[in-house]
């Protein structure tokens, strides 16, 4: 009896994960983050070394929580219909490998940090408020290698990231870890929505006001602790109740 309830409970939580992780999906389709069949989000499965992820192929706005599949850090599908795409095993199997920080790993292309990416020493300066928090979040990729074809390249990547949230791929896009799904996509949002008005500043209105270094948080630790971000994540998700109710299916 008691290890039924064990399974039931861990059901119930891989499910709840897969909604989450499913709505992560939908909200960055809808704001233009992800690059057609590509981009790749995935949560580890508490207790194992397994974790969700999209199925190659699959555009952002049509997966559903049952569409996941289930991947051991190898690179197998055990559970799912579907192909794990190698680009996106060779960088999320290595960083839930490597980093205990990224419990969820979202790697999409949203316009205009991926924009930074490809501007040379492209950086998101102290120009913000929001900007306080993030800039000591971010590690910038200036050794890319190009497509991540392998294990190496992953290590390397993962090395990187050490203890920051925040990977800005030179020509390339954006990772962000968290412990949570609503952490990693709060914290996502925010640095797109930093790097956007860095953007129409610097083309609108010139040289950027630089604010006091002495204002930076120097904050390392958990996005929760410092953002309203579940509260922002479970708003986001009624909406997907009422406009989008399949992504829960």
């Amino acid at each position: 009896m008691v290890q039924l309830k064990k399974v039931a409970d861990s059901d119930a939580a891989e499910w709840q994960l897969r909604c989450e992780l499913a709505a992560s999906f939908r909200l960055a389709a809808r704001n233009k983050w992800n690059e057609g069949i590509g981009n790749h989000n995935s949560v580890m499965i508490p207790g194992t070394d397994h974790f969700l992820i999209n199925p190659r192929g699959m555009l952002f706005q049509e997966i559903r929580a049952s569409d996941l599949i289930v991947c051991d850090l190898d690179g197998n599908v055990v559970r799912g219909t579907g192909e794990l795409r190698k680009v996106a095993f060779h960088i999320h199997a290595r960083m839930h490998k490597m980093c205990p920080n990224a419990a969820v790993i979202l790697h999409v292309h949203p316009p205009y940090t991926t924009a930074l990416s490809m501007t040379e020493g492209g950086r998101l300066e102290l120009a913000h408020t929001n900007n306080l928090m993030l800039n000591d979040r971010i590690i910038y990729d200036d050794e890319t290698n190009g497509p991540v074809h392998d294990n190496s390249e992953g290590d390397r990547i993962a090395r990187l990231l050490g203890d920051k949230t925040i990977m800005v791929m030179a020509s390339h896009g954006l990772t962000v870890v968290g412990p949570t799904i609503a952490e990693a996509h709060s914290e996502l949002e925010n640095v797109e929505h930093v790097c956007m008005w860095q953007w129409i500043a610097k083309a609108g209105f010139g040289p950027l006001r630089k604010l006091p270094e002495q204002l930076r948080y120097g904050y390392t630790g958990p996005y929760g602790a410092r953002a309203d971000a579940a509260l922002q994540f479970a708003a986001y998700r009624r909406i997907l109740d009422r406009e989008e109710p399949d992504y829960a299916n």
